[in-house]
């Protein structure tokens, strides 16, 4: 293949979960931390969330690696399963033979496994990856488990690793108890445009580079416009783009060997890809535990994420109470408001929703949608689910105001100091809801 031609010892981007060639971001090593800590406390549960290919499986491999042969471990990854036969691929693990067992058999043998081990001094640690499939019964099962206890201290150390769902399923009031439990959530996001770039140079290296160059500089900013520092996408993305080169019997990624990469793939760019797929589907995005929570608060109750150098299409001037609080830019993309810290724009106020409103932006318009929350979001004094935003069109929250500005349909890129004051927001009264959340 293409390895003798760039003097590599293996394949640098291949997509199968090899420790060895595991990158720790800093967000990679806290996820790692975090499931390491399920050792440390008696009392260890802890969820790792991260969209497609974010690097959880690896970090798990890595993991699990590391661990003293004292702690005995059950690894589960097919999770489309029901209650019986979560509790039968458990105990498979831990070396029995379970398949004519009832389920109250499965649960006796299990807890007098776990008090057994306990007893040996020996840790056991329940290792679920793709947990967001595991249905609410199961997910009930998993908690039966997690009681498993001495006078001392549990019994069961649990690591869950799913996609972003996994963070709503938690919060449904049937696992309330379930979510008490968890000692410790956290969210792997994509790696930043400088980690793109150290993850890439990284895995070159460990497949034998030894310094010398094969991505051209220039590549970089591409790569990771097209994969959004998505370790999956960027493996796929690299591997192509080295195939194209290899082709042309040069020893050197270009720009070029790049787009045509993209072309083969028949890829659009990350963030036109994601708000795509996204806003084409009404409910997904109820919960969006998958944005990055890298804001800064730029006004009282008021945070906003730090953004990136794409082209600014519009902005979103934000007041609270006739005051202008801050701004921020709109572009290719998703971006979500509401009250906790992993949205783009936060609003810390009662009155807003976890995930209260998403604005998509595209080259040609930028629509708003209501993402189910409480106290809803008013457009031109009127309540609505979604609706695409024309320029000077305030989207109501609470007591705060988003007014928008078009810079496409303005032709400059407008800031807050040459902003006038926003309209006096009236509502016809239709809805009694709002009216009085807006007053709250």
């Amino acid at each position: 293949m293409y390895t003798s031609l760039f003097k590599l010892k293996e394949l640098p981007f291949r997509l199968s979960p090899d420790p060895a060639f595991l990158f720790l971001s800093a967000h990679h090593a806290r996820a790692k931390a975090y499931m390491e800590s399920t050792i440390w406390f008696q009392d260890g549960f802890v969820i790792i969330t991260g969209e497609i290919g974010a690097g959880k499986t690896t970090l798990i491999e890595t993991f699990l690696q590391e661990l003293d042969q004292e702690v005995i471990v059950a690894q589960i990854n097919q999770t489309q399963v029901s209650p019986t036969e979560f509790l039968q691929a458990v105990l498979v693990q831990f070396g029995y033979t379970p398949f004519n067992m009832k389920k109250a058999e499965l649960i006796a043998t299990l807890n007098n496994f776990l008090i057994e081990q306990y007893a040996s001094g020996r840790k056991v640690l329940l290792i679920v990856d793709e947990a967001q499939n595991l249905s609410l019964r199961v997910l009930e099962e998993v908690r039966m488990l997690s009681g498993v206890e001495t006078t001392k201290e549990k019994v069961l150390r649990i690591i869950l690793a799913g996609q972003p769902e996994l963070n709503a399923k938690l919060d449904s009031p049937e696992l309330i108890q379930l979510a008490q439990r968890v000692r410790l959530r956290f969210h792997l996001t994509p790696l930043s445009e400088e980690d793109t770039r150290a993850y890439v140079l990284h895995r070159l290296e460990i497949a034998g580079a030894a310094g010398r160059t094969i991505f051209a500089d220039s590549c970089f900013p591409l790569l990771f416009r097209y994969t959004g520092g998505v370790p999956r996408l960027i493996n796929t993305l690299c591997e192509t783009a080295m195939i194209a080169a290899y082709g042309e019997d040069r020893d050197r990624v270009t720009p070029g060997d790049l787009r045509k990469a993209i072309a083969e793939l028949r890829w659009v760019d990350y963030a036109t890809r994601t708000a795509t797929d996204r806003s084409m589907s009404l409910g997904h995005a109820a919960t969006t535990a998958d944005i990055a929570a890298t804001g800064s608060r730029v006004g009282p109750g008021l945070y906003v994420s730090a953004g990136d150098d794409d082209e600014i299409l519009a902005r979103l001037v934000v007041a609270r109470d006739d005051e202008i609080v801050g701004e921020l830019p709109l572009r290719m993309g998703r971006t979500v408001v509401g009250r906790t810290s992993d949205n783009d724009l936060q609003i810390d106020s009662r009155l807003v929703s976890r995930h209260h409103c998403q604005i998509v932006t595209s080259r040609d318009q930028s629509v708003v949608e209501d993402l189910n929350s409480t106290n809803g979001i008013a457009v031109r004094g009127k309540r609505v689910r979604r609706m695409a935003l024309r320029n000077g069109d305030v989207i109501v929250i609470g007591r705060h105001e988003l007014r928008y500005v078009d810079v496409r349909k303005s032709g400059s890129d407008i800031g807050v100091d040459t902003l006038a004051p926003l309209p006096e927001l009236t509502m016809d009264g239709s809805d009694d809801d709002l009216g009085t959340a807006l007053q709250a």
